[in-house]
């Protein structure tokens, strides 16, 4: 069920009452989470941390995840990111990840890359991001159920060291998130280090997100100035962003970024892509188009079943076929492991030829489990009734009338391992649609009436029977901004074949 703002607000409401216990306190308010520590040879001290994993994290499931590194950690950062991680998790924009709160105990001395005379400790940085990358990150990926793709998050001082760990040791984390990050610091300090470091690091595949303040005090925070080198110097391929956002104050900025910079590091959302028509038959010099829904950014595309690279043609709304080809898309995210791909195959042939005249009569065929036998079978009048609402197979023989030559879009909903053929010819078998999905196919059609036949396996009650199909003329009017099989203008010219 998706987290609503109301609720968010309610999380956020107890994480500001939760502030006053002091930055590094920790409250067990959320299930699944474990206080833990490792000792820490580089930093010669005990260390503790705060694990969230996921929801659906169960023994035996087997599943690996991200991990989000919180510095600051305790109720102070980790209590509002982690109801911001699960309401994106629930709006599908990031998957389930573990989180680590890393306490604190001086991080003034942390996370700051130099020493200044006015903060006694401060210089701590260079062992502390070893602490993480020698000692943290592997007690996690051995105890922990992580995947290897890791998002370092900071604020303030934290952000300061979050951009420094990209500098020196980029391939540390996937992702960096800095949120008001200190660039002031030590004179600029890190602004300076990276007009030097920033060319070596093209080919790094990582994403960097800060976020800063409009205004003086923004200014003051110099992520003008980071912005300014990153536009001049950063390599082609870096993924990284920049956002100021205004009326904000350097605590309540958090909010925000954290919600954008969780977005942009993954550049994911779980719906599927899709394309329709899914499969179908080409006549040479008829060409048609194949639509793509859903979110087409960063979308590409090849005709002859090559995987699509980021340079192949982006896909947008719509590509054309015109001969024989297997189209196969892909949509690129920030992370490679949550790329998606589809693929549809179009083969050529001929106009299917029409019979004279159909029948008016659906006849069905009803078997109760693995039967071989018929348990009931007639002719359908109206609606149809059948002795069990599951486990069974049904067999549907009836006649499909095209009143217009061309191109026809056959629609399938079904379960699992249904067919549907027309003139003898399997178009479409539905493999692996648990979720109900719609199965479509293109094909030619003459004027006249074609024998069609069902096989309908039926298993998950969830799912129904549907078979319709579009018209030429429909498929002309539709365009890259027209939702074909979805919108209520086109589903109200569906032309009806079988329901159940």
């Amino acid at each position: 069920m998706k987290v609503s703002i109301l609720t968010l607000i309610i999380f956020i409401t107890i994480f500001i009452s939760l502030r006053v216990q002091g930055q590094d306190t920790v409250r067990s308010v959320y299930t699944g989470n474990k206080i833990d520590s490792i000792y820490s040879n580089v930093l010669q001290q005990q260390r503790v941390i705060q694990v969230f994993t996921p929801q659906d994290d169960k023994p035996g499931n087997n599943k690996t995840y991200d991990v989000l590194y919180v510095l600051d950690g305790g109720n102070w950062n980790t209590g509002m990111i982690n109801n911001i991680q699960r309401f994106e998790e629930n709006e599908g924009n990031i998957p389930p990840t573990i989180v680590v709160s890393v306490l604190g105990i001086d991080r003034n001395k942390d996370l700051t890359p130099s020493h200044i005379n006015d903060w006694p400790t401060s210089g701590g940085g260079t062992n502390f991001l070893h602490f993480l990358k020698d000692e943290l990150i592997p007690y996690i990926n051995k105890n922990y159920p992580s995947n290897g793709d890791n998002t370092l998050w900071g604020h303030s001082l934290g952000g300061l060291f979050v951009i420094n760990a990209w500098l020196n040791e980029p391939n540390t984390f996937k992702s960096y998130i800095a949120v008001d990050p200190s660039l002031w610091w030590d004179h600029g300090m890190i602004p300076k280090i990276a007009q030097e470091k920033l060319p070596a690091l093209a080919g790094t595949n990582t994403t960097l997100f800060i976020s800063g303040r409009t205004g003086r005090e923004g200014e003051a925070m110099k992520v003008t100035d980071m912005d300014t080198i990153l536009t001049k110097l950063a390599p082609a391929d870096l993924q990284w962003k920049v956002i100021q956002y205004p009326e904000e104050t350097h605590s309540s900025i958090r909010l925000k970024s954290t919600y954008d910079g969780l977005r942009f590091s993954f550049g994911w959302n779980k719906t599927n892509i899709d394309i329709h028509p899914m499969n179908g038959m080409v006549v040479k010099g008829q060409p048609f188009k194949v639509w793509s829904f859903g979110d087409t950014t960063n979308l590409r595309y090849t005709l002859d079943g090559a995987i699509p690279t980021h340079t192949s043609p982006s896909m947008g709304n719509e590509v054309i076929i015109q001969d024989a080809a297997t189209l196969t898309i892909r949509q690129f995210t920030n992370r490679a492991r949550y790329d998606k791909s589809k693929s549809g195959i179009y083969t050529t042939g001929t106009t299917l030829k029409a019979a004279a005249k159909g029948k008016p009569a659906i006849h069905y065929t009803y078997y109760e489990e693995d039967s071989l036998k018929p348990k009931q079978e007639g002719t359908v009048n109206g609606k149809l009734t059948l002795p069990r609402k599951t486990g069974y197979k049904l067999v549907v023989d009836g006649w499909m009338e095209a009143k217009e030559t061309g191109y026809y879009v056959v629609l399938f909903e079904a379960d699992t391992d249904s067919k549907f053929y027309l003139n003898k010819q399997e178009l479409i078998h539905c493999k692996n649609t648990g979720n109900g999905a719609t199965n479509t196919y293109i094909v030619p059609l003459e004027k006249g009436f074609y024998p069609y036949r069902v096989i309908y396996p039926h298993k998950n009650q969830d799912i129904g029977l549907k078979v319709a199909c579009l018209a030429p003329s429909t498929l002309q009017m539709m365009n890259a901004g027209t939702v074909p099989f979805y919108s209520s203008a086109v589903l109200e010219k569906l032309i009806p074949i079988f329901t159940l």
